[in-house]
């Protein structure tokens, strides 16, 4: 399917590994120009060299995303560099561990570091997306909708994300503009791999997680979402906004004690 973003420009937060970079990769290979922001300039540029793409078609912006001054500049130099921005990716965050035991000051800083630059850059980059009629995807987590327990910084981050999806759905329609949301639940990433690592049993621990995931029994690839998010930003899905998308082999809504029944 030819998904029409050839000549678009996108910019992906948090693009140079894990989710990010395969969201990179697929709108690289659709023909999208990306702008990758992200804190991690090196290894943004070891995927884009694995890749095989130039400069021009794909680069890293060096941004600290908690600061307001820079993610204005990488909108300002986005733009600058590609003439245009159609696509604002919202991938970036991380989860923290901010609990109810953390002091005030952390959870607001786990909002600065999980939310406030999604308001931020999409405010910056709005001329741009109504102009070009372009689209708003959100990366959440399921942990907006299970609870995980320990992390409220990010439980409350990824629970306002799904909820700004909704509002600038609605307050953005009569612009042009759609905004989505893109939900992962349990994805293999290499960060991920790295926790399973620590565990002391990580192949009994995976084979638990695979056996709650009515779908397959397995878990979702980075492309499944990177797949799902170019869609969704593209022309066709053009009439689709205000929507919160689960590809997660049902994890997150249906019943997971399904693959636990015994039958006699």
């Amino acid at each position: 399917m030819n998904l029409e973003v050839e000549g678009k420009v996108a910019v992906v937060t948090g693009g140079a590994k894990g989710i990010g970079a395969a969201i990179v990769k697929s709108f690289y290979v659709e023909g999208a120009t990306v702008a990758i922001l992200d804190r991690n300039p090196d290894i943004a540029n070891s995927s884009i060299e694995e890749l095989g793409a130039n400069q021009e078609k794909i680069f890293c912006i060096p941004t600290e995303l908690t600061e307001e001054s820079a993610c204005k500049e990488a909108i300002q130099k986005t733009i600058e560099t590609t003439g245009r921005i159609d696509y604002l990716i919202h991938n970036a965050g991380t989860n923290d561990g901010v609990g109810l035991d953390s002091p005030t000051e952390d959870f607001l800083n786990s909002l600065r570091k999980n939310l406030v630059h999604v308001f931020a850059l999409t405010h910056y980059s709005l001329d741009e997306l109504v102009h070009n009629q372009g689209a708003v995807i959100n990366i959440g987590s399921k942990v907006a909708e299970t609870g995980q327990g320990g992390t409220s910084g990010y439980a409350a981050s990824k629970g306002a994300m799904n909820a700004l999806t909704r509002e600038w759905a609605l307050d953005l329609a009569d612009k042009g503009v759609r905004v989505n949301a893109v939900i992962p639940a349990e994805v293999m990433t290499p960060m991920y791999q790295r926790w399973l690592d620590t565990l002391e049993n990580p192949n009994k621990t995976l084979h638990s997680i695979e056996e709650n995931i009515p779908f397959g029994k397995r878990m979702t690839t980075d492309r499944e979402i990177a797949d799902a998010v170019v869609f969704l930003a593209s022309p066709r899905s053009s009439h689709t906004t205000g929507q919160i998308f689960y590809p997660d082999g049902g994890y997150t809504h249906l019943d997971r004690s399904y693959g636990n029944i015994q039958l006699d």
